[in-house]
């Protein structure tokens, strides 16, 4: 039998993710990216924080990883890219990791235009710890710690990255593979802070809610997403909504004094 071209990337370990989990399907999309934008494995670090999404790269994937407490893995990742700058530094994490507990690390990392990937898995809620409600969970839609629904408005975590100057932001879903894959593959190669967020199914704590089966999800993320500039109020906007070319946070370290 001949092998998956991904397996070189992977360890051969049991997966933590529910049926019909969205992290697989990111996953894949992200190590075919770094094959298409001819990225050395070998010199790649991944960072993640606590959550579900935290689990795509550490211990899935056969590279060297940090899983670090929750909500730092953006200072984490930083770190690791000012002491070897030679290394491509990676982030995957979920929305409560990244856009709850590590907000501000997210913002002034934006700010920075920290030179990092970073990936956040955008599954609506506080999944690992039992679907409560989180920083981009809907309005209106019931969980654990809001029974009678979401009384809040979500922040729009793509539009405050971007405007707080990362040089890349971009938004798909995972109804939307080949976008994901081709804003992943153009991220890798610029310099500077660049974030892509993945809308992605979560069976086990919000499908549920929705009385939708996984693949029932991915129909109404596709069904739901609107192109940047044209997504209504109840729409996901998808597509790029930065793409900079300004000095990314190392060069822009090297200047000081030169000037």
């Amino acid at each position: 039998m001949r092998a998956h071209p991904l397996h070189k990337y992977f360890r051969t370990l049991p997966t933590a993710f529910c049926p019909g989990c969205g992290n697989g399907l990111v996953a894949g999309a992200l190590l075919r990216a770094i094959a298409k934008a001819g990225v050395d494995f070998q010199k790649t670090v991944f960072v993640s924080g606590i959550g579900c999404a935290a689990w795509i790269p550490s211990p899935h994937f056969l590279a060297d990883s940090l899983h670090v407490a929750h909500g730092r893995a953006i200072p984490t990742a930083l770190g690791v890219k000012l002491r070897r700058p030679e290394l491509t530094a990676i982030v995957v994490g979920g929305d409560g990791d990244l856009a709850g507990i590590g907000g501000n690390h997210l913002l002034h990392a934006a700010r920075r235009n920290a030179d990092l990937l970073v990936v956040m898995v955008n599954n609506l809620v506080y999944a690992m710890t039992g679907g409560q409600v989180g920083p981009t969970t809907p309005k209106d839609l019931p969980t654990p710690t809001t029974p009678y629904g979401n009384p809040e408005y979500p922040m729009d975590v793509a539009h405050v990255v971007a405007s707080a100057g990362a040089n890349y932001v971009a938004r798909w879903t995972t109804a939307h593979l080949g976008e994901l894959e081709k804003a992943l593959v153009k991220a890798l190669g610029k310099e500077g802070f660049r974030f892509v967020e993945v809308v992605s199914q979560c069976p086990a704590r919000v499908g549920g809610r929705l009385a939708m089966t996984p693949v029932e999800v991915v129909r109404w993320l596709r069904a739901r997403a609107k192109a940047v500039g044209r997504a209504g109020p109840e729409d996901i906007e998808v597509g790029e909504l930065a793409d900079r070319e300004n000095p990314g946070f190392l060069r822009a370290l090297k200047e000081v004094g030169r000037g």
